[in-house]
């Protein structure tokens, strides 16, 4: 198996301020709960059997679009993540289910599907869609309805309101933390000049904000880089006026689904280094696929999250749902994604609706109650505060690693992260809004 290692990264946050297959009518129903069992019994006589209340995840999705490929793991994590909640009465008194709406990543359904969730008694909404949340936000603060989003963008969570990024950061502070880590840490980073760096990708807003916020470090920082620019193009399939654009950089940000763009750029002898962000992960299967491991050999990738080669508690939850639920896949979906990993996220996210019930009892759960819970919220694993929320903070994590591709498979080495408060640089930086 191919091997990631992980160096540790300065998290960057500065003034500078992503199972079942929908109906073709863009919404359907999924539950992941076993029949209801009593949660808890009132002990005088008579004795009154209390039915747990259910919670409602609307998964907002895409299904048959052209991100569906890696959005079938993310969404098997969520379906995995309600199971064993529900199997394991994780948070007594609450049975979980799920209803999902497919967006085919067109931006012209996310308006439909969220009155379509709402009205199919969504309680809290899940979307690893990235026009999602700017498009939404009006919506569901006129509604109190809060949505946990997987690519916040920045005008989604400022002013703070009713988008929380669970498990995530701003593209931006990717993009900061990932060139602010190269420029200093890199031994093939040029001695004697700015380092060339550009990219490509889809017009969607994780790109733009992962090349504005490239820019807007390189314009902090000219003696750095020289940002070649960022092709932003329609959803196509084939980069070959891009990969010539671009084969004179030193770095370069490939899109998201990399690996025809990684073929194109190698054709015209590009030789550098190809970086990028965990959404580039999601579509590691299209590099197995075609066979180019080799082609991106030393990549180096900024990660809100551990990979799989780590010990840490999120990858061991992981690695349990999948031999629990999936025996005998767990090889392969380690091998081609790191889409199931957005366990993280869903951790997060029903941690967070653990602590709101605890508060307020399964009978006053809502929304709003969920929201209020946020407003003093840490998440305490590995010995460590990894995310947290609070009046103002709406992306939860506070940190960031840095990973290596390696092509041959034997590095897999790792450090303990530490914590260093503010913006300061440090091994790993808190992240405050």
């Amino acid at each position: 198996m191919k091997k990631l290692s992980i160096f540790l990264v300065p998290f960057l946050a500065s003034g500078l301020i992503l199972s079942s297959i929908a109906c073709e009518s863009g919404g359907e129903e999924a539950t992941s709960s076993p029949e209801a069992q009593p949660s808890s019994t009132i002990t005088s006589e008579p004795q009154v059997t209390l039915e747990p209340v259910e919670i409602t995840i609307g998964n907002y999705t895409d299904k048959t679009g052209p991100s569906a490929n890696p959005n079938a793991l993310m969404d098997m994590a969520l379906e995995d993540m309600i199971q064993y909640y529900n199997d394991e009465d994780l948070i007594p008194g609450v049975r979980f289910k799920m209803v999902y709406y497919d967006s085919q990543l067109d931006p012209s359904n996310d308006i439909p599907g969220y009155e379509w969730l709402k009205e199919h008694g969504a309680d809290v909404l899940y979307s690893n869609i990235p026009s999602a949340p700017i498009t939404l936000k009006p919506m569901v603060e006129k509604d109190r309805l809060v949505l946990f989003s997987l690519v916040p963008d920045r005008d989604a969570i400022d002013p703070p309101g009713y988008v929380f990024g669970a498990g995530s950061a701003l593209v931006d502070h990717h993009s900061y933390s990932l060139l602010k880590w190269i420029a200093e840490n890199d031994p093939d980073f040029p001695a004697d000049r700015p380092a060339r760096i550009g990219g490509a990708g889809w017009a969607t807003g994780y790109m733009d904000a992962a090349f504005r916020g490239a820019e807007e470090y390189i314009e902090a920082h000219p003696d750095q880089y020289d940002w070649e620019g960022g092709h932003i193009t329609g959803i196509k399939f084939t980069w070959q006026a891009e990969a010539e654009a671009l084969k004179d950089c030193d770095y370069i940000i490939p899109p998201t689904m990399m690996n025809q763009f990684v073929k194109e750029c190698r054709s015209v002898g590009y030789t550098g280094k190809f970086i990028g962000t965990a959404v580039h992960t999601a579509f590691f299967n299209l590099i197995d696929e075609d066979d180019i491991w080799d082609e991106i050999d030393g990549m180096r990738i900024v990660m809100p999250n551990t990979w799989w080669n780590e010990e840490t508690e999120i990858i061991n939850l992981a690695k349990e749902l999948l031999e629990k639920y999936h025996p005998g896949q767990l090889e392969e979906v380690m091998r081609t994604s790191s889409g199931y990993l957005t366990v993280n996220s869903i951790y997060i996210m029903f941690e967070l609706i653990r602590k709101t019930v605890n508060e307020v009892g399964p009978d006053n759960f809502s929304s709003q109650a969920l929201y209020n819970a946020a407003s003093d919220f840490s998440l305490t694993m590995d010995g460590r505060i990894t995310d947290s929320f609070n009046e103002t903070k709406r992306l939860s994590r506070d940190w960031f690693a840095i990973y290596e591709f390696d092509a041959g498979g034997e590095r897999t080495d790792s450090t303990e992260p530490g914590r260093v408060a503010g913006s300061n640089a440090g091994t790993l930086v808190s992240y405050h809004t």
